[in-house]
């Protein structure tokens, strides 16, 4: 029985799947460490947050999950907001194993439904940084750029739409556009 239960633990952990490590965001609207002080506290009051390292000379902050924690991308926006600030970047590094992707192409790991913009077909294995293209994590302009690259509606709206089922995505499931 024991020999049942380490196989059993063994396939769950060579399963394909795709951690988030550390994100590392770029505020805007900072002029002081008071600011950079604020959003500190803030991104340190999510649940799931272990760290954060603030780099005030690029308003900066990396930021570290706890163990075996669910990641909500738009919590950590939301907070920095919250503190009267901007996202002007988000970045993620996260752990892949074996996950093949192509453009135009959803994927969910993890809890997390990624759509890839602007890539090439190709296995993603080992760490990778992805960078959020979504409405509030990267400036206006750079979104209404980034708008060409797609012309599925989940980009527009952040969410599943009819369009996404064919990656066996359920309507409505919050999806975060990225690309490597």
């Amino acid at each position: 029985m024991q020999k049942i239960f380490i196989a059993i633990a063994m396939l769950f952990g060579l399963a394909g799947n795709a951690e988030v490590k550390k994100v590392t965001l770029q505020a805007s609207g900072l002029t002081c460490s008071m600011c950079s002080n604020a959003i500190n506290k803030s991104l340190q009051s999510l649940d799931f947050v272990s760290k954060v390292y603030a780099n005030i000379k690029t308003s900066s902050f990396d930021i570290f999950f706890k163990p075996g924690a669910t990641i909500d991308f738009d919590k950590i926006k939301n907070k920095v907001e919250g503190a009267g600030f901007f996202v002007a970047g988000f970045s993620a590094q996260v752990q892949f194993d074996s996950i093949n992707i192509t453009n135009d192409q959803h994927i969910q790991q993890d809890g997390i439904t990624y759509h890839f913009l602007n890539v090439s077909s190709q296995p993603l294995s080992g760490e990778k940084t992805i960078q959020v293209l979504d409405k509030g994590f990267v400036p206006a302009k750079q979104y209404k750029k980034n708008s060409k690259l797609t012309t599925i509606k989940c980009y527009q709206t952040g969410t599943a739409e009819s369009c996404c089922t064919k990656d066996n995505i359920a309507e409505g499931t919050r999806v975060y556009h990225v690309t490597i």
